[in-house]
Formats: C-alpha cells, sequence, structure tokens
C-alpha cells in the first residue's frame, strides 16, 4: 500500500514510532496495509513475565483518529508489571494467584 493513501498524521506517526520506539515495545506496520502494524511487548522487569514476548496486532480504522486503533489482544505492559487477580481476565489464573503466588509466578515465567 503506498504512503500517499494514508493521512500525513498516520505517516508521521509511523515514521516516529519507528525513529523513537518506547522502551520494550516494538511496532511496524504490514508492508500490505500500513494501518496494520505488529507489534511486540516485552514482559517487564521483576514481573512474572519476565523474559517473555507477547505479539498482538493493531490496526488503524478509517476514522483514526476519531476512533481509537483496534488490537487484538487486551493485556498491555501496565497490566503485565502489576497484575490484579481481584479484576482477572482469567478466573482459574486468578484463583491461582490467590492460593499460591509463589507457584502462580513460577508458572508464569514458564
Amino acid at each position: 500500500m503506498a504512503n500517499s493513501n494514508l493521512p500525513r498524521r498516520i505517516i508521521k506517526e509511523t515514521q516516529r514510532l519507528l525513529s523513537e520506539p518506547a522502551p520494550g515495545i516494538s511496532a511496524s506496520p504490514s508492508e500490505d496495509n500500513m494501518r496494520y502494524f505488529n507489534v511486540m511487548i516485552l514482559g517487564p522487569t521483576q514481573s512474572p513475565y519476565e523474559g517473555g514476548v507477547f505479539k498482538l496486532e493493531l490496526f488503524l480504522p478509517e476514522e483514526y483518529p476519531m476512533a481509537a486503533p483496534k488490537v487484538k489482544l487486551s493485556i498491555i505492559q501496565a497490566l503485565l508489571s502489576a497484575p490484579n487477580p481481584d479484576d482477572p481476565l482469567s478466573e482459574n489464573i486468578a484463583k491461582h494467584w490467590k492460593t499460591n503466588e509463589a507457584e502462580a509466578v513460577e508458572t508464569g515465567k514458564g
């Protein structure tokens, strides 16, 4: 997809994203569709997710920036560094965390 088909804002933001990546996060646009990004988030240090690599897909809708980007993974780096078992995405994992946190941390690392 040619850059000329994209709004200037997306082109500028993509250039900035590539030249000034956020620590622990990398994102690269697809060659076929510059509105589609492959994103990798490194597990935060000193968390059960340290050493992990979490992949997600991000898509900028036609209405962007008035409409939020669409993401195909709801785990965000902040959630990884501070899991909240009282507001879980998975009840089973939260129960494991609450009953045996040390074992749950080891399970998260493996």
